[in-house]
């Protein structure tokens, strides 16, 4: 069984061989730059800087060798581009807070403050104020809040949709390309375009343009979910048409490549509540997701992987009838998130991808012997009939000690050994 099978198999919740692995499949089921250089070093892989394919989280490239090494069965085709709006091309070195070398775009032109933290702008353009920034003793970057005055007379929707493009024809050249070169291998090819999210609020910022105008501010369009509503209904509403345009270029580009679209990274679960009651999820956001997955399930045979953070358990519900075959990233700490009964209660109607260790504290705090235990723990409740492909809770971070890396995925080979 190819690893792309054996992905295909757990989505359709039967049991492959061997439980599928995820590592850099998404923005949110990958590793930190510097962890993954320090797990290529101590499985003794090729030394070079590493690429840094998301410089938002400062997330590392996941190579062909380090997925053999850690056989991993999936492959990530995503646009050439990065939160800043400047694209993933003309790689040069840069050396990070702590002395690590790797790899960034060529145009990644950061400034410093006075503090020393790190300033990224939009475009790579120096000349307007930074829209991201990296503490002088920090390991990735928080978008910097422009806001201009809202003026509710004004308020425009179509300000809110100035990010929300056609994808460049080129972009979907080189996603091609890298699904072509994907399936070669044997993998299961995760595609992302971007744009598909509603309201995720690492994006409202628009930290890839120059002067962003309507709600930008992260509380103020959390609060006008509810007190704007219509403003946003209408945002989501236009923002979805342009999303269906570019699936349909997607699809005509490469569509018989993808097994899985990554759509939506909208968090709406905090760690012990959510951020709003599912009469409000039904009324301001199912309708523009049932206008997506409506059309990929119409159009392709493509699996919709969702994405969202903390307590949801009270939305897999609507999550399964809006046609998302995918919930990552299974965060078990969560408040109503324990994996027995998510398993008992949805397992037989969604795929649960992640979950595999908690990030927060047992890996990077915990003993190898803890990280071993607690993944054990996650497989054995999550595995049994498929539905299930293995990976953290999020992404792994930096400082995380590479022998807990270690232990994590040596317990699912162990437990693939026994099973």
């Amino acid at each position: 069984m190819t690893s792309r099978e054996r992905v295909l198999t757990a989505l359709s919740r039967q049991t492959p061989g061997r439980v599928p692995v995820d590592l850099g499949g998404t923005t949110v089921t990958g590793m930190h730059v510097s962890c993954v250089d320090a797990l290529r070093r101590r499985l003794g892989l090729d030394p070079h800087p590493v690429k840094v394919v998301e410089l938002m989280q400062m997330l590392g490239e996941i190579e062909d060798d380090l997925k053999q090494a850690l056989g991993i069965d999936t492959a990530a085709v995503a646009r050439p581009a990065t939160k800043w709006g400047f694209p993933s091309a003309d790689w040069k070195p840069w050396r990070m807070p702590g002395g690590l070398e790797v790899l960034v775009p060529g145009l990644f032109n950061p400034t410093l403050d006075a503090n020393g933290d790190i300033l990224m702008h939009p475009r790579g353009d120096t000349a307007v104020p930074p829209s991201g920034r990296m503490p002088h003793d920090g390991y990735f970057f928080d978008n910097i809040i422009r806001q201009d005055p809202i003026d509710e007379e004004a308020l425009n929707p179509e300000d809110n949709l100035e990010e929300f493009q056609p994808v460049p024809d080129a972009d979907f050249a080189v996603m091609r390309a890298a699904a072509l070169q994907a399936r070669a291998a044997g993998r299961a090819v995760i595609a992302a375009i971007g744009g598909t999210g509603f309201g995720d609020i690492a994006n409202v910022p628009a930290p890839a343009l120059r002067h962003p105008k309507g709600i930008r501010d992260v509380a103020e369009w959390y609060m006008a979910t509810r007190l704007r509503r219509p403003y946003v209904y209408r945002v989501f509403e236009r923002q979805a048409e342009i999303a269906i345009a570019n699936l349909e270029r997607l699809n005509a580009a490469m569509g018989g490549l993808i097994d899985v679209i990554y759509l939506c990274g909208t968090d709406f679960g905090t760690q012990a509540s959510s951020f709003c009651s599912e009469a409000t999820f039904r009324e301001l956001w199912y309708p523009h997701y049932q206008a997506l997955t409506g059309w990929i399930h119409s159009h392709t045979t493509w699996r919709v992987f969702k994405h969202s953070c903390g307590a949801v358990a009270k939305f897999i519900p609507a999550f399964i009838e809006l046609g998302f075959d995918i919930l990552n990233p299974v965060q078990c700490s969560a408040a109503g998130m324990d994996p027995l009964e998510l398993k008992r209660r949805f397992g037989d109607r969604i795929t649960f991808w992640g979950g595999g260790v908690d990030t927060q504290k047992t890996l990077p705090f915990a003993s190898p012997a803890a990280v071993r235990e607690e993944a054990l723990r996650r497989l054995d409740a999550f595995a049994p009939g498929g539905g299930y492909v293995f990976n953290s809770v999020h992404n792994i971070q930096a400082q995380t000690p590479v022998a807990n890396i270690m232990a994590f995925f040596n317990a699912v080979r162990e437990f693939n050994g026994a099973h």
